[in-house]
């Protein structure tokens, strides 16, 4: 369901990176890029599904460009730099997308731990340094890095995804101070519930029945759809934001807002679950 209507052509001419973009908010963020006149290199871990979403791109008269590969290995934020030079001849823009979603507390191994920060935290280091001097040889750009609610508010046995992602919070602001003097803008968005494939997975794939559910911890009353994030990601990016950097936008419904309780009683939704 697309919530929103494209701005034809603010990114013609531009050339952007989409960690993570062969589904969820990756994908409708590189749609949406696609959309709106950006060439878009964008990777995944999936091969089949990444070269599904290309094809589709492309048959549709898209220029995007896909990569199979694991953010958590160095080499790999090297190959991703040197195909949108080589495909579209510069960068303009960088979302730092992919991240691992394992969440433990006690029971996590230091490779878990390794896992998330490599996949997440660090690559977005990575992928920021290597695309930011690309950046500077047109002028500048903006990076966008995905963070979560989770960065905010303690979650029961999730330790490794939600250190990681806080990570991402204070790293956004240091990347955007080292970088604001080479008109390099740097924010993140901190997504609430959002139907992505690991959300649907723990509904039982019944979205009918756990919107309202999980909708109660959201102001909004309901989880969010990822095109909706992208339209957030997409304005952090373009000329509207143009004095907005070091800053986290909530893409939650609410949710950050809300106590404990959600909204219990008071929601149009209560004792019908």
């Amino acid at each position: 369901m697309n919530y929103r209507k494209a701005i034809p052509n603010r990114f013609a001419n531009k050339v952007t990176i989409v960690t993570g973009g062969s589904a969820g908010i990756g994908r409708a963020t590189v749609e949406e890029l696609c959309h709106e006149g950006s060439s878009v290199v964008f990777t995944g871990l999936e091969a089949e599904q990444g070269e599904e979403a290309q094809k589709e791109l492309q048959d549709a008269g898209y220029e995007a460009s896909f990569l199979s590969g694991d953010m958590a290995e160095e080499g790999f934020a090297v190959s991703i730099i040197e195909e949108a030079i080589r495909k579209f001849g510069r960068i303009d823009y960088l979302v730092n997308n992919a991240f691992s979603f394992i969440s433990k507390g006690q029971d996590a191994t230091i490779q878990d731990w390794q896992r998330v920060f490599n996949v997440g935290p660090t690559a977005y280091a990575r992928m920021g340094t290597l695309a930011a001097r690309e950046m500077r040889k047109v002028g500048g750009g903006a990076i966008v890095n995905i963070s979560s609610i989770s960065a905010f508010v303690a979650q029961r046995a999730r330790w490794t995804y939600n250190s990681a992602k806080g990570a991402v919070h204070i790293l956004t602001k240091c990347m955007a101070l080292d970088l604001a003097p080479d008109r390099i803008r740097v924010n993140s968005v901190s997504p609430g519930w959002i139907w992505t494939r690991e959300v649907l997975k723990a509904a039982g794939g019944d979205r009918e029945k756990w919107d309202p559910i999980w909708g109660q911890f959201h102001m909004l009353e309901r989880c969010g759809n990822p095109v909706e994030v992208a339209a957030a990601i997409l304005f952090l990016l373009s000329d509207d934001a143009s004095f907005i950097t070091a800053a986290d936008l909530a893409v939650d419904g609410g949710y950050q807002g809300l106590g404990c309780e959600g909204l219990g009683k008071n929601s149009r939704f209560a004792g019908s679950q």
